[in-house]
């Protein structure tokens, strides 16, 4: 329908593998190039668009147009892009694919429309970027060095002009030769050569002298009135020989710049140049002002650096930006403070492992998390004004509070504030810091995991209460409530022994007549917290957690703090399976939890496991399936190759791409018990992450057949436990990796002192209800197809000062044991959602109403029923990259597009729908993309993104005073268009390159259409800038006219004065 719509709406976080940087010195704005052909345009806060390559070649090289909207990107592909950067989604105005040769360098000179690209080859071609077609003016490299020379230069590595004089073209060639090009006379001037390799070449602003860069970390300075040998050789961080010999060789330099600043001591910052004597050194940036020198050492490779200058000319700047794995930019002043970054460009501070996203959350909620947060801010940033302050955005008029939680590989949790397409941190949370650190020596559960043993897995959050549930990878969850006062306080503890010994399932269809059941032994006596557990006289662990939970008294800061902590424990050698579900309720006061073998609930009011049962023994005698046993049971001693606990858990992954894929996992090490994270969250595995084949593997259909009967998805929720029921009440619905469903009635005390000491009542109600494929998601709405929301308590400070006038009391929202609706009889609907078909039921009838089959040929990795335009749906994430929305509860097919294929795990883990229309997930390791799928979300969304462009004069150049002029310090002009126009130079090749025309020219036209203030600006100004260069010709003819009859004047009355005169009286 007309309503439903899908489009990517803006990305967050740090370009992933960045490649090349560009900054725009009056326009404002920074661009970003990276390894997959992406493209990040950042201007003042609020200002921030992601372009991408349809190729994907790697971004080598960015190039502005200088205050003119444009920017020109070079690729891997050997392939120029011209980029229309005055409109909101930039679009490609042309391109051009070379095809003999390989592009290495670009240079486009300040307000030029010819840009100068080297080859691999040594070759200069010359591009006009207006029509964007090659020059026949080509520097052929056997022409720009001397014909006696017997080797090739190499590729080019530098193409810059003088800034004395534009017609000179300095050109540096990868073998250390640097040759300064007459591109009048088609002539070298001059020719360099050294015996090191050059990286890179800096101007001194005046044009005398420049710097270069060369791999045995030496830079060298040449004076163009001596270019037989080098004016300065110098080796930073090179030690030098007592006997005078050259100092020895350090690690290449990579870049350099050579920048004059006002106060007359000349800055010259480079990156890499260390010594080779110390292997384990981190990378650096090395700035030398004077004598001074200065070594930053970053975390991270340097990738590229750039200084940031306040107009076009390169005599004034202040600062420049590091690019790292991070965005780091630092200021040009005493000690080097780094500015704030505005951005978030810290998501990957730590590998993120899991999302959550929330729309429409309480008004009072973001500032709440903010004023917490504010504290913990880092401080020592310079004063200085954030310098890409280019753009313009305006907040959207359809705005409200939106939520990202993201979950890290350390634990941590951060809040952020996504309200109007942007992202603010707003709080960090640590979860490690509710465990003990293990002590030197002591040997703990926690090497379940082989790192990251507090790596976040999901979490619960319901805004209203502010209660918070985090799920660890160590098979632990911690409860959180938020309060704005700090306290000092013990952390409750309670250990939960889930334990099956069912080995095999096998459907109604295939079950024998004789097969048995076998009742495990679910649950032992529980350990009081702390308890380091026991073991077997084997050594065999035993009732034993994975992590020990603080046992004193912990002082927590006002923020998320640490209420209770339930774990998971060893049984008999095998380690606990980790946690697959989780849902929370404020009113009920319970929580519960789920894995593969079995189900527990937890009364977080009382501190108490109230349900500790397989998922067997949830069905009783309605189990519709046949269990058989293996006898006799097989040792749980450690065996060679794969552990059993590695196979369970990898099968709640395998459930999500049993159907048609499999996977590559990260190999074990033997029998030492160790899981690994998957593949995505180390460094260096991306390419594990896409090893995905599209057949059916009969090794993953014989693992899939050995799965233990999973816990994927529970919902608390008002409702019928079973068909007799006249009224609803608390029920909890559970679904199975099986397909399915089963509802635990819940008897809780109504009165607020009852429920502080009388006891929750939890029973399995015998109600089963089958799906096909694994049960991802449920949903409740009334007869008339409202979406019934879940009762939760309203947030009260559980650590303010009492008021004597006015106790605390509970104040719970939709908990009702009956209404009007249900008296009458009408019940309502549950909506069940499975990989592979959805389902609504009438409760209490539990008669199926509609059922759709969403895919035969892939399968549903998320599934949400959400709020959208003022009416509810079903939104699905598909295996094979399809985003679906149905109808409720008809189940009407509304959207069905072919977004976003899996490519990786990544996806699926972090992929998540939120009510309005949006959804997430982490496009790349450091990456979050938003995207929308209905129309109005769209629209509004476009509204929302700033405009990169706006009208802005260039500055004029600085005068440089009359002495520097006369004597020659101005910097000569000449015609490019005389030289490189086709009337001059011919055409070039056509099979040198070929032309590309984009589709932003038809993009550009639309915008303008619809910015008609927009252009009558542009219009104004341009017509502006024309009245004034008109006036100032004026002038000149002018003056020049003055001058001239001033001439003629003294001319004739020199004439006069020796006309009668004979040459003799002179």
């Amino acid at each position: 329908t007309r309503k439903y719509n899908q489009s990517g709406t803006v990305r967050h976080g740090f370009p992933y593998q960045p490649t090349a940087l560009a900054f725009d010195p009056v326009q404002k704005i920074l661009a970003i190039g990276s390894r997959t052909g992406g493209l990040r345009i950042l201007g003042r806060p609020g200002v921030d668009c992601y372009c991408q390559h349809e190729s994907g070649a790697a971004v080598l090289q960015l190039q502005f147009l200088i205050n003119e909207g444009a920017l020109v990107t070079a690729c891997a592909d050997d392939t120029l892009h011209l980029w229309n950067l005055r409109q909101k989604r930039p679009a490609i105005l042309h391109s051009l694919k070379f095809n003999r040769e390989c592009i290495t360098f670009c240079h486009l000179p300040f307000q030029s429309k010819w840009l100068y690209v080297g080859t691999e080859r040594g070759n200069t071609h010359i591009v006009n970027v207006e029509s964007f077609v090659l020059s026949g003016y080509v520097i052929m490299w056997n022409k720009a060095i001397e014909l006696s020379t017997k080797t090739h230069p190499g590729p080019v590595v530098h193409l810059s002009d003088c800034p004395r004089d534009e017609g000179k073209l300095l050109i540096g060639f990868e073998s250390g030769t640097v040759v300064q090009w007459d591109l009048r006379t088609k002539k070298a001037d001059f020719r360099i050569y050294y015996d090191e390799a050059i990286h890179s070449v800096s101007w001194h602003h005046e044009g005398k002298q420049f710097m270069c860069s060369h791999s045995d970390g030496s830079l060298t300075t040449w004076n163009l009135r001596n270019t037989s040998r080098p004016f300065q050789v110098v080796f930073p961080h090179g030690k030098a020989q007592r006997d005078g010999r050259k100092p020895e060789s350090c690690k290449p330099i990579l870049k350099v710049e050579y920048k004059t600043s006002k106060s007359g001591e000349p800055f010259v910052i480079f990156s890499g140049g260390l010594s080779y004597d110390k292997a384990s050194r981190r990378p650096a940036l090395t700035i030398m002002h004077g004598k001074a020198i200065t070594v930053l050492e970053m975390d991270h490779p340097i990738v590229e650096f750039l200084v940031l200058c306040e107009t076009p000319y390169a005599n004034e700047f202040r600062l420049f930006i590091v690019i790292l794995i991070s965005l780091l930019p630092i200021s040009l002043s005493h000690s080097y403070p780094i500015f704030e970054n505005p951005y978030p460009m810290d998501i990957h501070e730590s590998p993120v492992t899991c999302t959550a996203y929330f729309a429409d959350c309480p008004p009072e909620i973001i500032p709440a998390l903010y004023s917490i947060g504010a504290k913990h801010k880092k401080q020592g940033y310079s004063h200085k004004e954030w310098p890409v302050s280019g753009g313009t955005w305006t907040l959207g008029a359809q705005t409200y509070p939106e939520i990202i939680i993201t979950g890290h590989a350390d634990g941590s949790i951060k809040f952020w504030d996504a309200s109007a397409i942007t992202l603010q941190m707003l709080y960090k949370l640590k979860t490690s810091k509710a465990f003990e650190k293990p002590k030197a020596g002591e040997v703990r559960a926690v090497e379940l995991v082989e790192e990251d043993p507090f790596a976040v897995q999901m979490v619960s959050w319901c805004p209203h209460s502010r209660l918070f549930c985090v799920v660890g990878i160590s098979a632990h969850l911690i409860l959180y409530r938020f309060s704005k006062y700090d306290v000092t306080t013990e952390i409750a503890a309670l250990e939960v022994r889930l334990q099956c010994d069912i080995e095999e399932t096998i459907s109604p269809s295939e079950a024998e007549p004789n097969a048995g059941l076998t009742d495990p032994n679910l649950q032992s006596p529980q350990h009081p917290p702390g308890s380091p557990g026991c073991a077997t006289p084997e050594g065999i662990r035993d009732s034993i957690p994975c992590l020990r939970v603080k046992n004193r008294p912990v002082r927590m800061p006002p923020g998320y703090q640490a209420e209770l902590v339930v774990q998971l424990l060893w049984v008999d050698g095998e380690p606990p399976q980790q946690i697959t579900s989780l849902d929370i309720n404020s009113a009920y006061g319970l929580l519960a939890l789920g894995n593969c073998n079995g189900l527990a609930v937890v009364d977080y009011i009382q501190k108490t496991v109230l349900l500790c049962m397989s998922t067997l023994e949830l069905y009783g005698s309605s189990d519709p399936y046949q269990r058989l046993t293996r006898s006799p049971r097989k040792s749980r001693q450690f065996a060679a190759g794969m552990p059993k606990s590695l196979v369970m858990h990898l099968c709640l992954h395998i459930r999500l791409i049993a159907a048609y894929f499999s996977i590559s996992f990260v190999s074990v090490k033997g029998p030492g018990r160790k899981l690994s994270l998957p593949t995505d969250l180390k460094a260096g595995h991306e390419s594990r992450e896409n090893s995905f084949s599209r057949s059916r593997s009969s090794s993953v259909s014989s693992i899939d057949r050995e799965t233990k009967e999973a816990v994927t998805t529970l919902r608390f929720m008002e409702s019928y436990a079973r068909k007799v029921d006249a009224v609803s009440s608390p029920c909890l619905w559970v679904g199975t990796s099986l397909g399915v469903v089963l509802v635990i009635a819940l008897s809780i005390p109504m009165d607020e002192e009852e429920r502080q000491e009388e006891p929750v009542t939890v029973m399995p109600s015998g109600t089963v209800l089958m799906l096909k494929g694994s049960v991802l998601t449920f949903g409740s709405l009334d007869c008339s197809g409202g979406l019934i929301s879940n009762p939760y308590e309203v947030w009260r400070d559980p650590h303010a000062p009492e008021d004597p006038d006015c106790p605390r009391r509970r104040k719970l929202v939709n908990f009702s044991p009956s209404s009007s609706q249900d008296a009458a009889g009408e019940g309502h609907l549950v909506v069940v959602c499975s990989e592979k078909q959805a389902k609504v039921f009438l409760m209490p009838a539990q008669t199926r109403l509609y059922v759709h089959h969403i895919t035969e040929s892939s399968f549903v990795l998320r599934a949400d029923v959400v709020s959208v335009c003022n009416s509810v749906c079903l939104a699905c994430f598909c295996a094979n990259g399809h985003v679906m929305t149905l109808s409720l509860p008809s189940l009407r097919p509304l959207l069905d597009v072919n977004y976003l294929p899996l490519t990786d795990m990544r996806i699926a883990r972090t992929f998540c729908f939120a009510d309005g229309g949006q959804a997430l997930y982490l496009s790349s390791p450091t990456e979050i993309q938003r995207i929308s799928y209905t129309q109005e979300m769209c629209d509004s969304l476009q509204d929302m993104l700033g405009e990169l462009f706006t009208p802005v004069e260039t500055p004029e150049a600085q005068n440089k005073g009359f002495l520097k002029g006369f004597f020659g310090g101005n910097a000569q002009t000449f015609d490019r268009e005389e030289l490189f126009g086709e009337a001059a130079a011919g055409k070039a090749s056509r099979s040198l390159a070929q032309h590309i025309p984009g589709q932003g020219s038809i993009e550009g036209m639309k915008a303008a259409a619809g910015g008609v203030v927009g252009d009558l600006a542009r219009a104004r100004l341009a017509a502006e800038e024309r009245g004034q260069r008109l006036g100032e010709l004026e002038e000149r003819t002018a003056l020049m006219m003055s001058s001239a009859e001033m001439f003629s004047k003294h001319a004739h009355e020199l004439m006069l004065k020796y006309k009668d005169k004979k040459w003799y009286q002179f």
